[in-house]
């Protein structure tokens, strides 16, 4: 049983972070959904429905947009995984001492300074007179400059770099308690690196890898930023018709639709995502 004190405690505990999402999540949410249910039919004149949400179906534009954003998103995961599933087991499990915390503060180095500047570091060195196109010039490689920037590539390299640090983290933490026994183990029983990994390291590490891959697919699909600055104004990007209705055509309703799309949508294709790999929230975030 517990006792008033206790529950009196855990209220004083849990207070800040109620507070907090409900004043900062809830409530905005619930007023952004309330937005995205009216439709104007006159001046200052709503009426409510689903005709917002009707919008993005009827128009191949907008869905072909998401399906567009989605893709790159999983693909930017995807790739993301790739990379950081080696360097993440280096640093785990192979890296000691110093090299390991020299390793691990490199990784966290570039998100000292704003995801704006990071990627304004980016467009230097892929623009058309930056370091990349020069270099190519100097080395004979090319005889003229080399346009890196607007295209599709150059947002996957900005996704997958600004997101990197969030798949890193939790597969670093995931492997470091793997027990190097295991590993002994598999190697004293004549397996091959290959069926270690197979059998021991990647199952091991499947919390790390489905929470490293949720939070990189949700913050490519809400990426602005990035797909903005290196895919330039022919990008379509969902975010950026999301800012475009609210800031450029000042039509909140079918801007808050929008994002409540992405909300649902990107949550459906993470559920099928844990579904599909035989995970539960619960036991990932366990």
């Amino acid at each position: 049983m517990i006792g008033p004190r206790t529950k009196l405690g855990l209220i004083l505990v849990m207070s800040p972070l109620l507070l907090w999402l409900t004043t900062l999540i809830i409530i905005p949410h619930l007023d952004m959904l309330y937005v995205s249910l009216r439709e104007k039919v006159g001046v200052r004149q709503y009426e409510f429905g689903f005709g917002n949400y009707m919008t993005f179906f009827t128009e191949p534009l907008y869905w072909n947009t998401f399906a567009r954003t989605a893709y790159m998103s999983i693909m930017a995961t995807i790739l993301t995984l790739l990379i950081g599933f080696p360097v993440s087991y280096y640093i785990a499990k192979i890296a000691k001492g110093r090299l390991k915390m020299a390793l691990f503060l490199l990784c966290l180095v570039p998100f000292w300074v704003s995801e704006l500047v990071r990627t304004f570091g980016w467009m230097i060195l892929l623009r058309e007179t930056g370091v990349i196109s020069n270099f190519l010039q100097w080395s004979g490689i090319v005889n003229q400059p080399v346009e890196m920037l607007y295209n599709d590539a150059a947002i996957m390299v900005g996704l997958v770099y600004t997101s990197m640090l969030f798949m890193v983290v939790p597969l670093v933490t995931t492997l470091d308690s793997l027990d190097d026994s295991l590993i002994e183990a598999g190697y004293d029983l004549g397996a091959s690196g290959f069926a270690i990994l197979k059998n021991i390291v990647i199952p091991h590490a499947v919390p790390g890898i489905v929470t490293g891959s949720i939070v990189v697919f949700m913050l490519s699909l809400g990426n602005y930023l990035t797909p903005i600055l290196l895919g330039g104004k022919s990008s379509l990007w969902f975010t950026g018709m999301i800012y475009s209705q609210f800031i450029t055509r000042f039509n909140w309703e079918q801007g808050a639709a929008f994002g409540f799309l992405l909300l649902g949508l990107s949550s459906l294709i993470v559920f099928v995502g844990l579904k599909l790999s035989g995970q539960t929230l619960a036991k990932t975030m366990g």
